[in-house]
């Protein structure tokens, strides 16, 4: 998903958090926000970032990333403008690479930074 071209993410309720199988979260990692594209979907823990593609017609089929905040490198921020609405956060993996993450308008980036420091710096 995350590599796959241009999908604007927006913000996931609480309320579908269930999307996520919970086996996969280890014990005491807690979901902090979570973001929907068309059918792919990625969270935010406390201890990584989850990407999850949804594959197939019927959509049973799923690759989960696991994406730990150790291994970011480096990160950078784009928060919407007049006429550009979208955000965007790039993240530098050790061993994979840039990852960016592409979101609607309302999604308030500058906080999804914030997160993300605390848990690398």
């Amino acid at each position: 998903m995350l590599c796959s071209g241009r999908q604007e993410l927006e913000t996931l309720l609480a309320d579908n958090l269930h999307l996520l199988d919970q086996p996969l979260l280890i014990q005491g990692e807690n979901a902090i926000a979570a973001f929907r594209g068309i059918r792919d979907f990625v969270v935010f823990t406390d201890k990584r970032l989850i990407a999850v593609n949804i594959q197939g017609m019927t959509g049973k089929k799923r690759d989960f990333t696991s994406l730990p905040y150790s291994k970011v490198q480096a990160f950078s921020v784009e928060t919407a403008g007049t006429f550009d609405l979208d955000g965007e956060l790039d993240l530098w993996f050790s061993g994979l690479g840039k990852i960016r993450l592409e979101f609607k308008g309302n999604v308030n980036v500058q906080g999804l930074s914030q997160l993300i420091a605390q848990f690398v710096l």
